[in-house]
């Protein structure tokens, strides 16, 4: 499990983020760098949030690190929680800045206490790895916790294994497959696969060899190889009936938009 999260965080802080947020309703990720620069220049931290942004990816300008940390800090320093968040993972990667993790870990609590879900989500993995802070399973588990209740459907799978393996958390298999369907809901083929393993075995939720079957087809149809070497597996114990039954609920299953 520690694996997984390595690569999540891996991801998430690699993976960049470009929505500029804030309460005044003009869309600065539209305006062109000449009209945002005199905007940024007079304070604006919105207009300086999103000329961060366009350093950072190199959007109708050149790629510049540094010059984007120097908006975002100028922007994070007033509050904008999209600057905070990405002068986060700035520091996280150490583009533009000398890789920090404290200071990486500095911006996303700024963000997260402003409800920004994903920056929720890594301080989360930051806690579960001991990345710039003490290793706390449990301060992890609070933050996967805030971070699913708004529907981060990563936040959700991790907080059910949490639940499933009692750390940070009582363990609690109920709590757990709650939280697997979730985010199996939203798409996450190891929470599909693991509520799969949970209606598989009756683990906090009746046995359903049907649902298993589903859950597993679903998320081998998104490359999990454990879940379809299972799926076999189980199909050799099904009737044809429940096989059927099993294909229905699979044609019928749609995603839900992740955040739902």
């Amino acid at each position: 499990m520690n694996a997984f999260r390595n690569l999540f965080l891996l991801l998430l802080l690699f993976a960049g983020h470009s929505t500029i947020l804030g309460d005044n309703p003009t869309d600065y990720t539209e305006r062109s760098y000449i009209d945002l620069l005199p905007l940024a220049e007079e304070g604006d931290p919105l207009a300086q949030a999103a000329l961060g942004v366009m350093y950072y990816h190199g959007q109708g300008i050149g790629q510049d690190f540094k010059e984007a940390v120097k908006w975002l800090q100028l922007a994070a320093k007033q509050g904008n929680v999209e600057a905070q968040y990405n002068l986060g993972a700035a520091y996280g990667r150490g583009q533009g800045v000398q890789q920090d993790f404290k200071k990486a870990r500095k911006w996303f609590q700024l963000a997260a206490k402003q409800k920004h879900s994903q920056a929720q989500f890594i301080l989360g993995l930051m806690y579960a790895k001991g990345d710039g802070v003490k290793q706390n399973d449990k301060e992890a588990s609070k933050w996967y916790q805030l971070a699913a209740n708004q529907g981060f459907a990563e936040a959700q799978f991790l907080l059910g294994l949490n639940y499933h393996d009692g750390q940070g958390v009582k363990q609690n298999f109920k709590e757990a497959a709650d939280w697997f369907r979730l985010a199996a809901e939203q798409g996450i083929a190891s929470s599909q696969f693991r509520l799969g393993l949970m209606y598989a075995k009756g683990a906090g939720i009746p046995q359903d060899s049907v649902k298993a079957h589903k859950w597993f087809s679903i998320a081998g149809s998104q490359g999990h190889q454990d879940a379809n070497q299972l799926k076999s597996q189980l199909e050799r114990q099904m009737t044809p009936s429940q096989i059927e039954k099993s294909q229905q609920l699979i044609n019928q299953w749609k995603p839900l938009k992740k955040g739902s």
